[in-house]
């Protein structure tokens, strides 16, 4: 019997498109065998954006079911003043917004018969409520100890810290933002022949400016910002394929694993 997945993405981006590809020639390639996404869920509909248009195109023309739900639409108002409240509060509590927009995603997938789905650049905060139903596994742009929040907090926070090493892992989702335990996790250094100028050249900005400037003036354009970014995302691909293998192989279950899995990809 194939191993399961729902696949939870919002289609915001390239590399959103790019992961889902990737897993489908890998499963129709048989590189990974025994594994079938019975289901895609966007949070977006066709029309709200051309990057989900494209995603959502891509999962029919490759036949695998898709629920498209969106988040943006669902009850405006109220969605409105729970992000508000969310921010004044780190996005920690779960508001009714969020237990509403849950719930109706319960009522879509309950019928289907996988316990558990996989986040390939999902970008909503889930409940209790949905995190309990399921075995969530979400990709995340750090090591097991964090940073945590979006894949650009956690690189400016690396660059705060003058950060020597950091990762990916993939992690067990639960309400609290990043906090769920991990399966598996690569690490790379901040150090070396790639990093060392590069360091230097952030050290010599700092002596003019504050941290907080440079991010403004010059965002994700900044020459460190942008090679970590670019290492993130040369092995997060890797590390999806590599942990979907072992779910598959029933090498690992999410329900017993007491210490996260190091793989080097």
């Amino acid at each position: 019997m194939p191993f399961e997945i729902g696949w939870f993405s919002t289609g915001k981006d390239r590399q959103a498109l790019k992961l889902l590809e990737e897993t489908f020639e890998a499963i129709r390639g048989g590189k990974i065998k025994e594994l079938q996404i019975s289901y895609v869920f966007c949070n977006r509909e066709e029309g709200e954006n051309r990057e989900s248009d494209e995603f959502i195109n891509f999962v029919k023309k490759i036949s695998i079911p898709i629920i498209c739900f969106s988040s943006r639409k669902f009850k405006p108002e109220l969605r409105k003043k729970a992000l508000s409240e969310a921010r004044k509060n780190n996005f920690q509590p779960i508001n009714s917004w969020r237990i509403l927009y849950d719930d109706r995603i319960i009522e879509m997938i309950k019928d289907k018969k996988t316990k558990v789905i996989f986040l390939a650049g999902y970008m909503l905060i889930l409940g209790e409520k949905l995190c309990r139903e399921f075995t969530i596994l979400n990709l995340h742009p750090a090591l097991p100890e964090g940073p945590r929040g979006t894949w650009q907090e956690v690189i400016w926070q690396l660059i705060k810290k003058r950060a020597t090493k950091t990762g990916i892992m993939i992690h067990r989702v639960t309400p609290e933002l990043d906090a769920g335990p991990a399966f598996t996790y690569c690490e790379f250094p901040l150090k070396g022949k790639k990093f060392d100028p590069l360091w230097k050249r952030m050290e010599k900005k700092l002596n003019d400016k504050t941290l907080h400037q440079i991010k403004k003036e010059e965002g994700e354009r900044e020459p460190l910002f942008m090679a970590i970014r670019q290492e993130q995302k040369k092995r997060e691909i890797p590390l999806v394929l590599s942990t979907l293998k072992l779910l598959a192989e029933r090498k690992l279950n999410p329900e017993t694993i007491k210490k996260p899995i190091f793989l080097k990809v």
